[in-house]
């Protein structure tokens, strides 16, 4: 097939005296039917070039699915005299949401038709909801504190913008109340009538916090706090004890919190401590007799880069009256904190990896949740139940499927609940895992997770896929997948790097990967790929990078700086016009945005940097690797214009004849399809563009 070639409508950009012509800046507009006939052509033309490859994407998909148990269920997770847990059905898209009677010490039958077991209640089936349309995400879903009510939330767009309802779980009939246009977060207060949930400005930022109470009209809700300053984005929640609604006000770098008396939710809620920049904090509240009624502040404050834990009477929370409970760190992050009636449980980072930590608050004791692994991931699952001393957590590795244990918090003893099933007769001794390090150029060492075939040649002729991510200090942890195994099998080395921007490492880390500092992210990325080359792992014809959204801009990136080091690149909803779009203030999230990357509105500094990293303004004459390109029209996150437009630009740029595809979903938002069995289509259509560009198609 020829291939799409929009065309060249100049548009001239200017800011700090310097101009940028954009030849493809009219793709934006999304009313343009010329727009929908070009992302169309693209689409044509994707299927046309990939279509030799059907019969292997329909292999893959028949080896992802075999390998999952479609029909299973979830661990059950108690709350009072319920057990809540979900059911996935063969042949359907979406999670069955159920609860039963606590008192059995078994898991469910995953084989039952929901509803079917002794005393078991469908709370709600998803596949029901999304009957009729493309798209299907369920935003919220809350129990009242009686567990006589349900407040859920929907999508049908992707968009992320969903419709709150409420739905009588005596009867299994909806409520005739619904509120439309919400975003993330709901929160019950203790009359099981009044439920508090967020809102979305026009540039999706959740910017309000409102009340509404049941039997009333939409039209009649409470706002209970806005939010004007455009860095700041809302959220709600309620704690563990059942006494408190938390309203959060976050930006990247500065945060305030709110509480509500969830006994008065009418009463006006009261700050904790007022916000001050740079200053970041969190809390947890604890009630006990012994203890009193106080919150547990996760904070940076005070120069404590890594976080350190303090106490504060919830009567009177400002800062002024914060004792220290665990000092800061250098070495260790602490990234959160889980209150239970005689115990805390810590979760921190430390030497990139995560670890469970638990203090007994009335002997005054702490020790460390033992995990058997090396390179692993480990954290705090879902706990409901304010009185207890079993701990829920999930762990996997690369070659651990994820497992969900129950922790005795006094005994110290723990026991497997549910291990995520792999059929096929999957041997986790078949494969091996280990972490390397690579040395950027400013010699920062720079950690790498592998996985491969136990025994794997290393005279660089295996194919390797090297994942990277490196923004928002998102922890790229090393986690198990079934889908994953469809590589391996075929002698793949699977790898993660994890580069600064991320996590992984602690505060620092993150730092050394933002703002001033973000082409550390890049230069990470080049130089981990460039170390398995030299350890030969693999060679440059062998290696295929991949990244989504903040990491699709980093593919872009390395695209751009070292074509000659990448086989192919497979950039899923890139953030690859950057630089335009966080100089557009009426564009979703970018003023939020503007303390992770800059501002370069205001900065020139900022602007000539970002100009200097941004994949779209440096797209060049020369040869790049093959590229498999993503994005969704209904993307809220990353628009849909920024990889129409760098494909557009590269098209009539480039000098080689290696594949260039453009996948655009022209019903689905940021994550792609929403159903699993669409998602592992998508998945396998990746895989099989893989497998092509190494010549291990056949």
């Amino acid at each position: 097939m020829n291939e799409p070639r929009a065309p060249r409508r100049p548009h001239v950009l200017r800011a700090h005296g310097d101009e940028r012509v954009d030849d493809w800046y009219w793709l934006r507009d999304r009313d343009d039917p010329e727009v929908r006939a070009y992302l169309e052509a693209e689409n044509a033309y994707t299927e046309g070039e990939t279509a030799h490859l059907e019969d292997l994407r329909k292999q893959l998909y028949e080896e992802i699915v075999n390998r999952v148990q479609e029909t299973d269920v979830s661990a059950p997770v108690r709350k009072g005299a319920w057990e809540y847990f979900t059911r996935t059905i063969e042949e359907r898209q979406y999670d069955v949401s159920c609860r039963r009677p606590v008192g059995r010490n078994e898991l469910p039958d995953a084989f039952a038709a929901p509803g079917t077991s002794e005393g078991e209640q469908i709370l709600l089936d998803q596949n029901e909801l999304a009957a009729g349309h493309d798209f299907f995400a369920l935003g919220g879903f809350a129990v009242s504190p009686d567990q006589t009510l349900l407040a859920y939330s929907a999508d049908v767009t992707g968009a992320e913008r969903y419709e709150l309802r409420f739905r009588d779980l005596t009867t299994g009939a909806d409520l005739d109340d619904v509120v439309p246009d919400v975003y993330y977060g709901l929160a019950w207060a203790n009359d099981n009538r009044t439920v508090f949930y967020t809102r979305p400005d026009d540039a999706m930022r959740p910017w309000q916090v409102w009340r509404h109470v049941l039997g009333t009209p939409a039209d009649d809700d409470v706002l209970v706090r806005q939010e004007d300053d455009d860095r700041f984005y809302a959220s709600v929640g309620r704690t563990r004890t059942g006494r408190l609604v938390v309203v959060s006000f976050e930006s990247k770098l500065t945060s305030e919190v709110w509480l509500a008396d969830a006994d008065e939710p009418d009463a006006p809620p009261r700050v904790v401590e007022p916000r001050v920049q740079g200053v970041e904090y969190h809390v947890e509240h604890h009630a006990s007799p012994e203890g009193g009624d106080r919150l547990y502040v996760l904070t940076n404050a005070d120069g404590a880069h890594n976080f350190k834990l303090m106490l504060a009477p919830t009567s009177s929370p400002g800062r002024d009256g914060w004792s220290a409970m665990i000092a800061h760190r250098p070495d260790v992050r602490l990234e959160g904190v889980e209150a239970f009636a005689g115990h805390l449980v810590v979760s921190e980072r430390a030497e990139g990896l995560e670890r469970i930590v638990v203090h007994d608050l009335v002997a005054g004791t702490a020790h460390t949740v033992q995990i058997p692994d090396p390179v692993y991931s480990a954290w705090v699952g879902t706990n409901l139940e304010f009185e207890t001393t079993t701990l829920r957590f999930g762990y996997t590795s690369l070659v651990a499927p994820v497992s969900s244990y129950d922790y005795d918090l006094e005994e110290r003893t723990t026991t497997l609940v549910k291990r995520q099933p792999v059929r096929g007769g999957y041997d986790p001794e078949t494969y091996e895992t280990h972490r390397v390090w690579a040395t950027a150029p400013d010699g920062a060492k720079v950690p790498v997770s592998l996985v491969h075939r136990r025994g794997l040649p290393r005279d660089g002729s295996a194919p390797l896929l090297l994942y990277g991510y490196g923004s928002y200090e998102a922890s790229m942890d090393p986690t198990f997948s079934s889908v994953r195994l469809s590589l391996l099998e075929r002698g793949f080395v699977w790898a993660v790097a994890h580069v600064r921007g991320g996590g992984e490492l602690g505060r620092d880390w993150y730092d050394q990967g933002k703002l001033a500092n973000k082409p550390n992210t890049f230069t990470d990325f080049i130089a981990s790929a460039e170390h398995l080359i030299a350890e030969s792992y693999t060679s440059p014809d062998r290696l295929v990078a991949r990244g989504g959204s903040a990491g699709g801009l980093l593919m872009g990136a390395v695209a751009n700086a070292r074509p000659d080091l990448f086989r192919a690149v497979v950039a899923e909803v890139p953030f690859v016009d950057c630089l335009t779009t966080i100089l557009d203030e009426t564009l979703p999230l970018t003023i939020t945005e503007w303390e992770e990357w800059g501002n370069p509105v205001a900065d020139a500094d900022i602007y000539r940097l970002m100009k200097s990293y941004s994949p779209y303004d440096n797209v060049e004459a020369k040869e790049y690797p093959a590229l498999l390109v993503t994005g969704g029209l209904n993307d809220p996150r990353v628009q849909y214009w920024e990889p129409a437009k760098w494909v557009a630009k590269l098209r009539a740029t480039k000098t080689d004849d290696h594949p260039l595809l453009l996948k655009m979903e022209m019903g689905a938002g940021h994550r792609g399809p929403s159903g699993r069995y669409d998602a592992w289509r998508d998945e396998a259509f990746v895989v099989a563009f893989v497998l092509d560009q190494v010549g291990l198609a056949a």
